[in-house]
């Protein structure tokens, strides 16, 4: 067998190293080589689809092949924990929310992936959620909705897409800052019943992501629309005032949907993917389209202002997940 000398082993052991690292720098250089993948972990029809089919027509024409999977269940926890364990070479990404982000990771035991597995590249659209009554209610503003649901104790009820969702702790955050107020939860299976319950008058209120069926509602006068949870008037719906405006500075959310690879996706990929995306996002007509839905584009996003929103949701629903005990379902 022959010997080898300290300095010939370690020059071999670095070329081992060399070769080792060769295939992730090809990968970025030649980045893309083949169709991206984008999941939707939802079912086909839903805000996934009209948030994410946009974006993946833009990549096609910009950066190359790229194409929708839907993967659901589980609330988007399968969708997520699929793509957390594929190779990180930026052909698997997923449309992510706060949901699959933030609330899962926080209220569930074992959702098969955690939040460390998953780098932000760019949020897409911001959405706000909005209070709407049935006329019955005898109110125009969140004020006037505090005041008669305090003099109608367990008379109101409101529904949300299911327990745990954005919509559900805003619910429940609204609650709190009113004075513990007493409001009856009720969960549907997605915000499109819980919507027409609400337009024949089976519950009070809906807490739901903004719109065109709320706001084609709102303007036949089947619901009232009081306020959105935006820190802004929306620029599809300026009539509609904010919580903060309404005497509720603490109730403040944005939902958002956005682009995640696996964690150790390369650096100069994530660059690349955020950057074409910030060039399909400049498109007026692309803003447009999403305007006219009730959501707000993001032109100026990257991975690290994403990352900071998605570490400011976190530690907003945190507190109201746990004094509720939604933690470890």
């Amino acid at each position: 067998m022959p010997s080898y000398s300290r300095r010939q082993a370690v020059h071999a052991l670095s070329g081992a190293v060399a070769l080792t690292a060769l295939p992730r720098r090809g990968q970025a250089a030649d980045y893309p080589s083949r169709p991206i993948r984008l999941v939707l972990p939802y079912g086909a029809g839903g805000a996934g689809d009209q948030i994410g089919r946009p974006w993946v027509d833009k990549m096609s024409s910009l950066l190359g092949p790229t194409f929708v999977e839907y993967i659901g269940g589980a609330g988007g926890a399968i969708g997520a924990a699929t793509v957390a364990r594929e190779e990180p070479d930026g052909y698997s990404l997923l449309l992510g929310n706060g949901s699959t982000q933030v609330i899962i990771p926080l209220t569930s035991k074992n959702p098969g992936y955690s939040v460390d597995d998953f780098r932000a590249i760019y949020r897409l659209i911001s959405t706000a959620l909005v209070f709407a009554v049935h006329p019955s209610v005898p109110a125009t503003d969140l004020r006037e909705l505090i005041a008669y649901a305090k003099a109608n104790p367990g008379k109101l009820s409101y529904g949300t897409p299911g327990i745990g969702t954005g919509n559900h702790l805003v619910g429940e955050s609204f609650k709190q800052q009113a004075g513990t107020l007493d409001l009856v939860h009720v969960p549907y299976r997605g915000i499109s019943q819980a919507t027409n319950d609400l337009a024949s008058g089976q519950i009070s209120l809906v807490i739901g992501v903004m719109s065109d069926q709320l706001k084609q509602l709102g303007e036949t006068g089947k619901i009232r629309l009081l306020a959105v949870t935006s820190e802004r008037r929306l620029s599809g719906a300026p009539e509609i005032p904010t919580a903060m405006e309404s005497g509720m500075p603490d109730l403040r959310y944005e939902g958002w949907f956005g682009i995640f690879a696996p964690r150790r996706t390369d650096d100069a990929i994530i660059d690349r993917i955020a950057q074409v995306t910030r060039l399909a996002m400049a498109d007026p007509a692309l803003q447009a389209s999403y305007r006219a839905q009730g959501i707000e584009p993001d032109s100026d996003s990257s991975p690290d202002k994403f990352q900071r929103i998605i570490d400011a949701t976190t530690a907003s629903l945190a507190p109201v997940i746990k004094s509720i005990g939604l933690s470890n379902l």
